[in-house]
């Protein structure tokens, strides 16, 4: 399976911190986001990835890199789990030249799909899921057909509506819903349904041709989601459920939450954590 990882994003919401380091690089306890994705990505049998980057974002590929400063892993245990992850699968890296949005940052992995169906995540999107949620589209794609494209999407609460791309569908079983339109980040009363995508998709290469005849926005950004739209015109596309959560980390508060959540589950840290909460009070 080849997997695709946009992480060119500039991080806005977490300056002046994002600034001079990758918001993929934000740490979660001991790992920055992006090891989590990779994570993923190698739980749900990818045998080769590439991680689209940008300006700035050579700390992704240092992370992933060999560095002789810190010697063998004998030297360094802490890297044990690391090194097991690096050497389970093929990392590319493919430098989108500019901040055009999600579908061009895709689309910048076109030859490195060829003509294959594959999966795509996101670098600052860390989900939990058993199985991985990408093996969960990966089964339904094949459940489906195995020729149309498939996005994850979760029920939102009304306060957020307007911060999703949002699903009209028709659902044909349950937890499946054959796609009619998209919204991109549509006022709570414009909106089609509660379901929003969640950034996880595993698509066909039919995508591509789309992507490249459509012309930025007025932030100058290729939306996946008009994309995704015109796509369901021409052929099937479907939005599924999924069992298991979800952390946005681009988001600050989310962020710090998922820190000290992931921290309670941490053998070594979990006590200090729970004292730390105990003393700081409600």
């Amino acid at each position: 399976m080849k997997v695709v990882i946009p992480a060119a994003g500039l991080g806005r919401r977490f300056l002046p911190a994002t600034k001079s380091m990758p918001k993929e690089m934000l740490p979660v306890v001991d790992r920055p986001v992006i090891h989590y994705v990779v994570e993923e990505a190698v739980q749900a049998g990818a045998t080769d990835l590439v991680i689209v980057t940008g300006r700035g974002k050579r700390a992704v590929e240092d992370y992933f890199d060999h560095n002789p400063d810190l010697g063998n892993v004998g030297e360094a245990p802490e890297l044990e789990d690391l090194e097991a992850l690096t050497r389970k699968v093929s990392i590319f890296y493919i430098r989108q030249r500019m901040p055009r949005g999600l579908a061009d940052a895709i689309h910048c992995a076109k030859h490195f799909v060829a003509n294959e169906p594959f999966g795509v995540l996101l670098g600052d999107t860390i989900n939990v899921c058993t199985p991985p949620l990408l093996r969960q589209l990966h089964d339904r794609f094949v459940a489906l057909g195995g020729k149309h494209s498939i996005i994850s999407v979760e029920t939102v609460p009304d306060e957020k509506v307007s911060d999703y791309g949002i699903v009209k569908g028709r659902e044909i079983q349950p937890g499946v819903f054959e796609v009619e339109d998209m919204v991109e980040k549509p006022s709570l009363e414009n909106a089609p349904s509660r379901l929003g995508i969640t950034g996880a998709y595993f698509l066909t290469p039919g995508i591509f041709p789309i992507i490249e005849g459509l012309p930025p926005d007025s932030r100058g950004e290729v939306q996946l989601t008009t994309a995704l739209n015109i796509l369901a015109k021409k052929e099937k596309v479907y939005a599924v459920t999924f069992e298991g959560k979800r952390y946005d980390i681009g988001d600050r508060g989310i962020w710090l939450r998922t820190n000290i959540e992931f921290a309670l589950k941490h053998p070594v840290l979990r006590t200090a954590v729970k004292d730390a909460c105990r003393e700081l009070g409600p």
